[in-house]
């Protein structure tokens, strides 16, 4: 006996990637992750290839990766996915020192942040008044 399969906590036509122990701050990886929210994932893929941070390749990879779990493991359509929710969160802090004056420390932290990309199927307004 195994256990019980976990419910599935996004709908059907939803499909996430999570990118842990990126090597940036939280608040810095949050200006990328607003930079690609609510737009189609063609766009987004757009704006993070031609984007000057550094960061903006692994969010790339996030967001393709999500892309892939929902064509392969949701049998959803690439061509009308937008990235509905992209959130930051805080990881691990790696604490360094640095030698000060007077034989004297100081702290430097090294943040971590990981990030959470939500792709959802775009339901076409045909089928939506096909419905009712």
């Amino acid at each position: 006996m195994g256990k019980a399969k976990r419910e599935r906590v996004l709908s059907d036509s939803e499909a996430k990637a999570v990118a842990r122990n990126l090597r940036v701050s939280p608040q810095k990886l949050n200006l990328v992750a607003q930079m690609i929210r609510g737009k189609k994932v063609d766009t987004a893929l757009a704006d993070l290839e031609f984007s000057k941070k550094r960061i903006a390749k692994d969010v790339r990879k996030c967001v393709m990766s999500a892309v892939a779990n929902a064509e392969n493991n949701h049998g959803l359509d690439v061509n009308d996915l937008i990235v509905s929710e992209a959130y930051v969160g805080k990881n691990l802090v790696i604490r360094r020192f640095h030698a000060r004056g007077r034989g004297r420390m100081s702290a430097i932290q090294k943040p971590f942040a990981q990030l959470t990309v939500v792709v959802k199927q775009k339901a076409d307004e045909a089928s939506a008044k096909e419905t009712e």
